[in-house]
């Protein structure tokens, strides 16, 4: 007699990865998604280990959790698996204070952020 699940957002050949409040800015959080997005996976991991940016390891850690999740709970193959989607989003903001001279205060902002990235099992035209 409980709640019926809700019905599946993705379709039956895409799985997603979510990594909540990540302590950087939307906006520099989106170049390492650029970076990634419409690759394959294995090239787009590649990517990512060499990326000089702190952020990447995280988003790689989410990438290959996207993986996971389409291999083990979609049964998806790995070998087919694309980055179609990679979008970030805002967070809440920690606003802090900086003491300055003849009593001011300069405002700081510290920016948290979401990624959510969606792989899709493309099947090879060959």
């Amino acid at each position: 007699m409980g709640k019926s699940a809700t019905p599946r957002a993705l379709p039956e050949n895409e799985a997603q990865a979510v990594l909540r409040m990540v302590r950087i800015s939307p906006q520099k959080l989106n170049l390492v998604a650029q970076l990634i997005r419409g690759k394959k996976v294995a090239s787009a991991l590649a990517d990512l280990e060499f990326s000089r940016k702190r952020i990447a390891k995280d988003v790689r850690k989410c990438l290959e959790s996207a993986i996971a999740n389409a291999e083990n709970n979609h049964d998806l193959d790995v070998d087919d698996l694309v980055v179609s989607q990679a979008f970030v989003g805002k967070a809440l903001v920690l606003k802090r204070f900086h003491a300055r001279a003849r009593g001011r205060g300069a405002r700081i902002l510290k920016p948290f952020s979401n990624l959510t990235i969606v792989v899709r099992e493309v099947a090879e035209a060959a």
